[in-house]
């Protein structure tokens, strides 16, 4: 009766603290992203977007846009934005003067906005905050070759367009 009643007690003690843990958070390993399918197929978008240009691929790159991307340069006269249309121009250029090119992010949040009357990811964008560590070798004016280093916070912003995430601006 004695060891039932410590059974009873024991069991009572362990449902009774099980009750007040909450679960841990989960993340995408490497990120402080909450780990969901959602958030997964962005980061590997984005991931995908990564290796592109390590791999100076613009073809790729032009591929992973969105017929809507829009790029503002941040200038008030607006002579640096451009879209789409001139994406491929851009990133062909910007390759055409670097070599060796290493990239790396490091994920700092996943923000969707989603319609209220979205069903799944339809109509869904993200926004991803990113910190980017970036080297590249350049020939400078004297035909020197030099190794330039880059870190800089970045937001990507991406659109579910009913097959893959496409992006709308930071490439």
């Amino acid at each position: 009766m004695r060891n039932t009643i410590l059974l009873a007690t024991s069991l009572v003690l362990v449902l009774a603290g099980l009750a007040g843990c909450h679960p841990q958070k989960a993340f995408i390993p490497g990120t402080q992203v909450a780990d969901d399918p959602v958030n997964r197929e962005i980061v590997e978008a984005v991931e995908n977007y990564r290796m592109a240009v390590e791999r100076q691929d613009a073809a790729a790159l032009y591929l992973m846009a969105s017929p809507k991307y829009w790029e503002d340069g941040g200038t008030p006269s607006g002579k640096d934005d451009y879209g789409y249309k001139q994406l491929k121009d851009v990133l062909t250029g910007r390759f055409t003067k670097a070599a060796d090119i290493r990239y790396s992010m490091r994920y700092i949040s996943v923000d969707r906005k989603c319609p209220p009357d979205s069903q799944g990811r339809e109509g869904c964008r993200a926004y991803v905050d990113v910190l980017v560590d970036a080297s590249f070798s350049v020939t400078d004016a004297r035909g020197a070759e030099t190794r330039r280093d880059m870190r800089d916070q970045n937001q990507l912003v991406l659109e579910w367009n009913g097959e893959a995430w496409k992006f709308l601006s930071g490439m």
